[in-house]
């Protein structure tokens, strides 16, 4: 029980800043939470289930006894297109969701400046109080697109590098494996 109080004041502080930046703030959070969730997944395959299936490819294609012939160039190229495909498999994902992020702060900031406007056309240009939640609606979510995207570019990138390392990587070993 002494554990929630201890988190209570980061709880209220992160739903004081999602009620200052606006609807959009939650739907920019919710996309980084599945981004992540992505990236976490690929980092986990990376580390344990694509090192069996290398091996598991590698020692299918030791264990053939034509490994010279144009058909078994074929199967090769088909084992290394296999093995790639499970390695790459959620990083075109990650990448639209980057790809998102800016974009939905670039929302988050229209829907603060109409706020903004609708405050201006009500109660007149005079009144800067009731004008800075709306520009705080504008700028909040923009930042927050901005971060999420920052973040999910350097992890994208390093997986589409790591992916395309493992897949010479099996290149190789297949090649020396033939010899």
């Amino acid at each position: 029980m002494d554990l929630i109080y201890y988190y209570l004041p980061a709880l209220e502080t992160i739903r004081d800043f999602m009620e200052l930046g606006g609807d959009v703030l939650f739907v920019i959070g919710f996309l980084t939470l599945f981004m992540w969730i992505l990236i976490v997944e690929r980092l986990v395959y990376l580390r344990t289930s694509h090192k069996r299936l290398a091996a598991k490819t590698i020692a299918l294609w030791e264990g053939r006894s034509d490994q010279g012939s144009w058909s078994a160039h074929q199967i090769r190229i088909r084992l290394i297109s296999q093995v790639s495909a499970q390695v790459e498999r959620n990083i075109p994902l990650i990448q639209t969701c980057v790809a998102l992020c800016p974009l939905l702060g670039l929302l988050g900031t229209v829907t603060g400046m109409v706020e903004v406007f609708e405050v201006m056309a009500i109660s007149g240009s005079g009144n800067p109080r009731s004008m800075a939640s709306g520009v705080s609606k504008a700028t909040i979510p923009t930042m927050a697109g901005m971060v999420a995207a920052l973040s999910g570019v350097a992890m994208a990138t390093y997986l589409q590098r790591k992916a395309g390392r493992e897949r010479e990587l099996l290149a190789d070993n297949l090649y020396l494996a033939q010899k």
